[in-house]
C-alpha cells in the first residue's frame, strides 16, 4: 500500500473517531464532516508536497486551510434566546483539520495522540463542564 493511501486512510479514520463522538452528541456536524474535515485537510498538504518541498509554500497552504475551516467553524456557531451554540464543534473542526494536516506532514503518532486528546476532551470534559454548572448554580 503506498504511503499516499495510508495517509489518505489514517486521517478519514482518526476525522471520523472524532466526528462519531459529535454524531452519538447528537451535534449539528458528526462523522461524515469530520472525516472530509481531515481528509481535506490532509489531501491539500500532500497535493503540495507532490509539486514542491519548498517549506514557505507548504506553511502558506497550511494556513490557508486553517483560514478555509475558520469559515466552516464561523457556520456552525448560531445564536438563540441569548445562548451561543456550535463553539465546541467549531473548535473540534479546527482541531481535526489540525489533525488531518498532521498527517498529511507524516506525523502519524503525533495525529493519533492529538485525536485520543480531542476524543476525551468531547466525551468526558463535558461531563465536568455540567458538573460545575450545576454546583454553581446550587452556591448562587
Amino acid at each position: 500500500m503506498s504511503l499516499f493511501l495510508v495517509k489518505i486512510i489514517l486521517a478519514v479514520v482518526l476525522g471520523a473517531i472524532i466526528g462519531a463522538q459529535r454524531s452519538y452528541a447528537h451535534k449539528q456536524a458528526g462523522l461524515r464532516t469530520f472525516a472530509l474535515v481531515s481528509l481535506g485537510s490532509c489531501v491539500f498538504v500532500l497535493f503540495v508536497q507532490l509539486f514542491s518541498t519548498n517549506p514557505e509554500i507548504i506553511s502558506r497552504t497550511i494556513a490557508n486551510v486553517l483560514v478555509g475551516i475558520g469559515f466552516l467553524g464561523g457556520g456552525v456557531i448560531f445564536f438563540h434566546k441569548d445562548k451561543v451554540f456550535g463553539l465546541t464543534t467549531a473548535a473540534a473542526l479546527w482541531c481535526t483539520a489540525a489533525i488531518g494536516l498532521g498527517v498529511g506532514l507524516g506525523l502519524f503518532k503525533e495525529s493519533i495522540i492529538v485525536s485520543l486528546v480531542v476524543f476525551v476532551i468531547l466525551q468526558f470534559l463535558g461531563f465536568l463542564e455540567n458538573l460545575i454548572k450545576k454546583t454553581k448554580i446550587k452556591n448562587v
